[in-house]
């Protein structure tokens, strides 16, 4: 199987847009798909937002006009017909990747290798809906895509060890470094980091530390880069929600039952950053951006 040079991306939010900005300033052509033309729109803005700060930085190697040149915004699913490796990126629900993923498996070339970029649901029974199972893998980019280094890359039953050769030179073309793990809900990283930022919220609900002092006793005691509460905040407190209920769906263990505060403030709208307030407020930062 040939390097990746052509990438379709299904999803033009936070994820979508990221993945295709990495690839588009590595050298790859990237087609991004999404339902909705504005959802398009803004993603491009995105993308061209985020190589302005990477121009500023002199971290760009090229012009942000040919970056932009290398990515194509699309409504059309058949539009990824050519790609060599198709991404799915939606939100973080199972019936939603299903019918993403079968439409993909429908206009994917055959030699094509299809992934999604889930932070938790099974590979195995992603890859069950298509026609490729052994050209199915899961790429687990992380938030913010153009910053974070890691690739998680989680093989499913039928995944084949061509296919994982494939996915590691592609991370690595990317600059970014991969990990390959057993498929397991939530792989490795979000193993870990999801039941710790459920009991900081634990912590909080019990009244033990305010949010602030419990991020602070985190990053200067345990040096961390940003506290738990924080963490939690940028990545959404849904997809954190949604983490720990496939966690205690597919483990059958309380351990990782959800906070009940968790799913308070998911009911509330109070999603993090996105939101503008979480356990966190960032209002201030929706006044500067508008």
């Amino acid at each position: 199987m040939s390097a990746i040079e052509r990438v379709g991306v299904v999803g033009a939010g936070t994820m979508g847009h990221g993945i295709a900005q990495v690839c588009a300033a590595s050298g790859i052509d990237v087609v991004m798909v999404d339902i909705a033309p504005n959802a398009i729109e803004r993603g491009l803005a995105s993308i061209r937002a985020g190589l302005n700060r990477m121009a500023k930085k002199g971290t760009l190697p090229t012009s942000v006009d040919e970056v932009m040149h290398r990515v194509t915004g699309s409504t059309q699913i058949s539009d990824l017909a050519i790609s060599d490796m198709i991404i799915e990126a939606a939100t973080e629900a199972l019936e939603l990747k299903l019918g993403i993923i079968r439409q993909i498996d429908a206009v994917a070339g055959p030699r094509s290798v299809v992934a999604t970029n889930t932070s938790s649901l099974s590979i195995t029974q992603l890859a069950a809906v298509t026609s490729r199972p052994e050209r199915f893998i899961g790429v687990h980019f992380f938030n913010p895509v153009p910053l974070m280094a890691l690739i998680e890359l989680v093989a499913g039953l039928d995944t084949s060890s061509e296919t994982v050769e494939v996915a590691c030179k592609f991370a690595r073309d990317l600059s970014k470094e991969p990990i390959v793990v057993k498929n397991s809900p939530g792989f490795v990283v979000n193993r870990v980091l999801c039941p710790m930022i459920n009991e900081a919220i634990l912590v909080l609900a019990e009244g033990v530390a305010s949010a602030e002092d419990i991020d602070r006793g985190m990053r200067l005691g345990c040096n961390q880069p940003i506290g738990p509460l924080a963490l939690a905040d940028l990545i959404g407190l849904d997809v954190v929600l949604a983490i720990m209920n496939v966690f205690h769906r597919d483990f059958g263990d309380s351990k990782y039952r959800a906070a009940p505060l968790l799913k308070e403030m998911v009911a509330a709208g109070r999603l993090g950053r996105k939101a503008g307030r979480g356990f966190h407020s960032y209002q201030h930062e929706s006044s500067q951006d508008s």
